[in-house]
């Protein structure tokens, strides 16, 4: 069964970081696509990062662009996300997504493997 575990969530205040990172299992992510989307309450899951197969390619959200910077480790079958400077309005619900194809992609129709979720919540 293929999963996808992050850790590295938790409890920061404004301007501080985190570092969020997704180990998978069961399958090789190596020649696929990687993303991070985030869901806050009561609004929709949106798009956060997303990384080519080789990493060479990489695309933000425009609220996270300068700030955030998605990475992967494809020996240790691995993505991670820096996050710096952070917002209240970050606090969500961060999800590590597996693509089904190499190249990076900004819906969640790109992937086919989903995080159970890690919580990141931001003080103002």
């Amino acid at each position: 069964q293929v999963q996808l575990v992050e850790s590295g969530g938790g409890l920061v205040q404004a301007g501080g970081s985190l570092r969020v990172s997704c180990a998978a299992s069961g399958r090789t992510f190596g020649s696929y696509a990687m993303g991070w989307f985030r869901q806050a309450p009561g609004k929709e899951r949106e798009f956060v990062a997303a990384i080519s197969w080789s990493g060479g390619i990489t695309y933000y959200a425009d609220s996270v662009k300068g700030r955030f910077t998605i990475s992967r480790d494809n020996a240790k079958n691995t993505v991670y996300l820096q996050m710096n400077r952070l917002k209240p309005e970050d606090t969500a619900v961060y999800y590590c997504a597996g693509g089904i194809r190499s190249d990076a992609g900004r819906r969640p129709r790109d992937y086919g493997y989903w995080g159970q979720g890690t919580q990141v919540t931001v003080s103002s």
